[in-house]
């Protein structure tokens, strides 16, 4: 689909500047709920470690149990109004937890409830918007997209943790997580305001002419993933980094504020001025690809993420933690953006546009599910061997990451290829999938 504005670049994309700006007020919201959600749990409600890392599995959780249904139906459906429903649907969750508070009868089961619902909208808002950009924009203008999204993304993570903190220490934590709640209104509001023409998507059919079931479509966009050898090795890393990173973030605010003695407010300032590291990925993650390469690109920035949780691990008691929590988070920063950007538009760029939503949701249900898995083992880890030993066990599985890149072709790549062709669906696809009925090889996920 060419866009209405080939030469102007997205800067006079109408459409695409609604997308952005949505996706910017709400990134800024997300940041604040990040600290606010949890801090509910440690400051009001009084949570263990294992209790605030199970909060966080429950939120995603469902990126194992819906994620796959999800891209069935974000590939039959029109995916604006996904979008749009799913930025509404977390607004009134996540409102919920203020009104409770007021009421003085919020408990920790609410904040499951909540967080397990946001995470079911997440899920298929995640799929249909990242299966949405290339219908919006140019496939030339996906990696320039990419980039502008994530200097968003950059730009909230650089003041949103700080003015979060400020929050929780002024407003007490359920009213920052209202702040949330408005910033998704006001993304839904934005993407309502989309008025280029999206096409419905034309249902899958297989080689006979009739229409696939729902289980012969999930199991193409497995297909898709898993036959690719560079596609598992992305698929490979991601989910192990995720895994790890998340056992040792899932403690990590009990952590700052029972081990180190950091107050929300200078918690906050840590992720902030940290995260100015993303702010410039942004800005620089496209130069550095066309520089390097996608696949050494991918690798570089790997291998910076287990030394810098680990110094984390090791941050002394006090403000003096600053020291190396700031530097630490500038490296994961830059890190995590340039990764995201570099392989999302690379799947993005290869994939058919029919298979868009099955695709990314393959890949969610591979590198988000191991998520929930790795915090609910950080909670359990810090309850038996204690909290900055359990973020060293992160750093560590986290470190190891970057081999399934390294030990794959993707580590020659260096240019964004051309898509693959879209070939017909067999009848029977079960027995192509790894996995689906077949041990996993040992070279892939």
């Amino acid at each position: 689909m060419r866009s209405l504005w080939p030469k102007g670049g997205l800067w006079r994309h109408g459409d695409f500047l609604k997308l952005w700006a949505g996706e910017t007020i709400s990134a800024f919201g997300s940041t604040i709920d990040d600290i606010a959600l949890p801090l509910v749990a440690i400051l009001i409600l009084d949570a263990s470690a294992f209790e605030v890392a199970l909060l966080g599995t429950v939120l995603f959780l469902p990126f194992i149990l819906f994620t796959l249904p999800a891209g069935v139906w974000v590939d039959r459906l029109p995916r604006r109004p996904i979008l749009i429903v799913g930025d509404f649907g977390r607004a009134a969750l996540y409102a919920t937890v203020p009104i409770a508070y007021v009421a003085d009868a919020l408990t920790l089961w609410q904040l499951f409830v909540v967080g397990f619902l946001v995470g079911v909208f997440q899920v298929f808002f995640d799929v249909a918007y990242q299966s949405y950009l290339p219908t919006l924009v140019d496939r030339d203008q996906i990696i320039e997209g990419n980039s502008k999204l994530q200097v968003s993304q950059s730009a909230a993570q650089i003041s949103g943790p700080g003015l979060g903190g400020i929050l929780v220490e002024i407003l007490t934590a359920p009213y920052a997580v209202l702040v949330d709640a408005l910033s998704f209104v006001a993304s839904g509001v934005f993407i309502l305001r989309i008025r280029q023409p999206e096409e419905t998507p034309e249902r899958a059919t297989a080689a006979d002419g009739r229409k696939t079931s729902f289980w012969a479509d999930v199991k193409e966009g497995l297909r898709f993933v898993l036959r690719n050898p560079n596609l598992r090795a992305q698929a490979g890393c991601t989910g192990t980094s995720n895994f790890f990173f998340s056992l040792a973030f899932a403690v990590f605010l009990v952590f700052a504020v029972r081990e180190l003695e950091l107050s929300p407010g200078v918690i906050g300032v840590v992720f902030s001025v940290g995260a100015a590291g993303s702010f410039v990925a942004a800005l620089t993650a496209m130069r550095l690809t066309q520089r390097f390469g996608i696949g050494p690109t991918t690798i570089a920035v790997t291998m910076l993420q287990g030394p810098a949780v680990l110094a984390m691990a090791f941050a002394p008691v006090g403000n003096a933690a600053l020291a190396v929590l700031i530097p630490a988070q500038l490296v994961l920063g830059y890190m995590l953006v340039t990764y995201n950007i570099v392989q999302v538009s690379y799947r993005q760029a290869i994939c058919p546009a029919r298979l868009q939503g099955r695709m990314n949701s393959a890949m969610r249900f591979l590198v988000w599910g191991t998520i929930p898995l790795g915090t609910l083992a950080g909670g359990a880890l810090a309850t038996w061997i204690g909290l900055r030993e359990a973020i060293v066990v992160g750093a560590c599985g986290s470190g190891l990451s970057f081999l399934w890149i390294l030990l794959s072709p993707q580590r020659h790549l260096r240019e964004m290829p051309e898509p693959i062709s879209d070939e017909p669906i067999t009848s029977d696809l079960a027995p192509e999938i790894p996995g689906i009925g077949d041990p996993v090889p040992a070279d892939g996920v």
